[in-house]
């Protein structure tokens, strides 16, 4: 039996019960970071805890103790992040949760391991039996070794850890369904995975939010989800990378991509039904540096509406109106993705798809589904692009044709071709105005000739957000500097202004409106610039000025509004080949001129002898009936117009041409094609000289 001594005993009892000094405290002392005495870390703490008391009474962080334990046992402190999947392979599970590792790089002979303690000698037994390899040790905190483990071993693990934090367990209905229609179901894609639970969750709070489109994009730090709502990108979920990599792989099974494959752009599709509502998702992805990024385009394949619901201004809704009577020739709806333009040409479809004409579509991809109506997808691994399926469409006995997009010649010539031999052919081209599609046919290489006999009209258009009805103010009396400052520049003062609400994501914008010009291929003048649109919306209290800087920008070269009014220069474009009039009318009319049109001499004289308002001829040379240079010498020699400013536009290079028409008394002198901004100048400085 042990005895101890009466004297002693309490001394020696208190050192036998009083546990020792974790090791942690021993290198924070040897590293001077702490004295002794101020060190209290029990033995059998647990590793979080050791290391949180740790970096608490040292006043320094996590990393900061991994790199003054990395030092004192002379060994690098580890990245978790470089983690490689060979070395992960080599090590299971069990062990590295046991130990608390995490293995990072491998050779033929060592294994790279990180671990909190480097002199855990039991930890480097067995893993060094395991992966018959030697154990090098660098250092990180528990809990990065805990989460490094998490994510690459368990990462089911983590998407439910997401969603018990976010409270987004609530069970999402999403069934993957088949193109012919929501009642064949894909049953075996339908598991309770998390991954499946999160990615339902997304693609339901995206079609609840209205979003057009979701983006989920890898970073360097972790991943995010953002949804496009009215134009706009809003961070909606910021995930692990690992939780990212298993939705995007998610997504591209239901659109049955392949999910191996991950150093090429993807691109598929998928119909799902959310809560008893058919969506169809358009998918593409495309490799990063180290990851992938998906982009999910929502489409809603019932939802295409009537150019009434649209919200289009009258004068707009008109004119273009009067382009779907015509019975053949092309009419271009133009503007940048996003902007609208199938959502406008879709209703068109409606309009002149009345049952008593054949109305047939080719587009890359069938955005909208529409009764009455034949529609062609484009596939070309099948050989059916474009071109091919124009020359198909055009023996199949068609009235109307819609063409997704215009994107090369081949495609732009047979579209001519079916204008030329009685059908109306409405298609989208990529062009920043309506006055720039005729720049771009050019540039696709179309003949002058043939756009002049086949271009009815152009529309251009955007989409700009529409002011919560919910919060949005008055303006008042009292502008902001930036009000100020817009308002100066368009010469317009906002009537209400932007707050933010619930309702609508503290955006101040819910919904979006269109604005657009329309340009006509006849003699007709009035097409208002897309800006004077939107300022007009500004004025009746629907939109703001930032709004309407954010989505135009710099389309206006001045620094005031480019409206026409009654008291703008009046401008008569006389020109018989309709694309150069139309051209020339519509850059003019965008500057802020009023602008007539004549398409030869005779009715140019007609013109100046009738309109007393007339400051400015452009003047083409050569025409029928009565050429430039005889109009020009007529309007010298009569009284009333003698001091008329006239421009000569011509396609003629001669240098004597030039000298020619100069001395018969043209006040300038510009070459074919129109440069917009100089052609505008030309104008600007003839009427000064003029005194206009």
């Amino acid at each position: 039996m042990l005895k101890l001594d009466t004297a002693t005993a309490p001394a020696q009892f208190d050192r036998m019960i009083t546990p020792r000094r974790h090791w942690l405290a021993d290198v924070l002392v040897k590293q001077g970071v702490v004295e002794g005495a101020d060190v209290d870390i029990a033995e059998n703490a647990s590793p979080d805890n050791a290391w949180a008391a740790a970096a608490r009474i040292a006043r320094i962080t996590p990393d900061e103790v991994a790199k003054r334990v990395a030092a004192n046992a002379r060994c690098a402190v580890a990245n978790l992040d470089s983690a490689e999947p060979r070395a992960l392979s080599l090590v299971p599970e069990s062990l590295a949760r046991k130990h608390l590792v995490f293995p990072l790089r491998e050779s033929d002979r060592t294994l790279v391991v990180a671990t909190w303690n480097p002199a855990d000698l039991d930890a480097e037994q067995a893993l060094g039996f395991a992966a018959g390899r030697a154990i090098t040790f660098e250092v990180a905190p528990p809990a990065a070794i805990a989460q490094a483990t998490d994510l690459r071993y368990a990462p089911d693990d983590v998407v439910s850890q997401l969603l018990d934090r976010t409270g987004l367990m609530e069970e999402i209905d999403v069934t993957v369904v088949e193109e012919q229609g929501p009642e064949a179901v894909v049953a075996h894609d339908l598991d309770a995975a998390p991954v499946v639970k999160l990615t339902a969750i997304i693609l339901a709070d995206a079609v609840k939010s209205g979003a057009s489109d979701i983006h989920l994009e890898p970073g360097r730090d972790g991943g995010q989800v953002r949804f496009r709502v009215d134009g706009v990108l809003r961070t909606y979920m910021r995930i692990p990378m690992t939780a990212l990599n298993r939705v995007i792989s998610r997504i591209k099974v239901m659109g049955k991509l392949d999910i191996a494959d991950r150093l090429r752009p993807q691109d598929g599709r998928a119909r799902v039904q959310l809560a008893g509502k058919v969506v169809d998702l358009r998918l593409s992805t495309v490799p990063t540096r180290d990851a992938e990024k998906a982009v999910i385009r929502i489409l809603d394949p019932t939802s295409t509406k009537r150019l009434e619901d649209l919200n289009v201004p009258a004068l707009e809704l008109q004119r273009f109106r009067k382009l779907l009577l015509h019975r053949d020739g092309i009419v271009v709806v133009t503007g940048p993705t996003g902007s609208g333009k199938t959502t406008t040409l879709y209703a068109a479809l409606r309009e002149v798809a009345t049952g008593e004409v054949n109305v047939m579509t080719v587009e890359d991809p069938v955005e909208y589904e529409m009764p009455g109506l034949t529609q062609i997808q484009v596939e070309p691994k099948r050989g059916v692009t474009f071109a091919s399926a124009l020359r198909s469409i055009l023996r199949q006995d068609p009235n109307v044709i819609f063409v997704g997009e215009i994107r090369d010649l081949e495609t732009a010539e047979i579209a001519v071709q079916a204008a030329y031999t009685g059908h109306l052919v409405l298609a989208t081209i990529h062009a920043n105005d309506a006055a720039g599609a005729i720049d771009r046919f050019i540039d696709l290489g179309l003949d002058r000739a043939k756009i002049t006999g086949t271009l009815r009209g152009a529309l251009a258009q955007r989409l700009i957000r529409r002011l919560c009805a919910a919060c949005a103010t008055p303006v008042g009396v009292s502008l902001t500097p930036a009000e100020q400052k817009l308002a100066a520049r368009y010469g317009v003062k906002p009537v209400r202004r932007a707050v933010g609400c619930d309702a609508c994501a503290q955006t101040g914008y819910l919904g979006r409106m269109s604005v657009m010009e329309v340009m006509t291929g006849t003699t007709t003048s009035g097409m208002r610039p897309m800006r004077e649109v939107a300022l007009e919306r500004v004025t009746a209290g629907e939109t703001t000025l930032e709004e309407v800087e954010r989505v135009l920008g710099d389309s206006g070269t001045v620094d005031v509004p480019a409206t026409a009014t009654p008291a703008a220069p009046h401008i008569l474009v006389v020109d018989d080949d309709n694309v150069n009039r139309v051209m020339a009318k519509a850059v003019l009319e965008k500057g802020g001129f009023r602008v007539t049109e004549a398409k030869d001499g005779l009715e140019a004289l007609e013109q100046v002898q009738g309109a007393s308002d007339i400051q400015l001829m452009v003047l083409d040379l050569d025409m029928p009936q009565m050429g430039g240079a005889e109009v020009l010498e007529r309007v010298r020699h009569a009284k009333a117009t003698a001091a008329l400013p006239v421009i000569v536009l011509t396609g003629s290079e001669s240098s004597a041409t030039e000298v020619e028409v100069m001395d018969r008394g043209a006040d300038d002198y510009v070459r074919k094609p129109i440069d917009g901004p100089r052609f505008v100048a030309r104008v600007k400085a003839a009427l000064r000289r003029a005194g206009s």
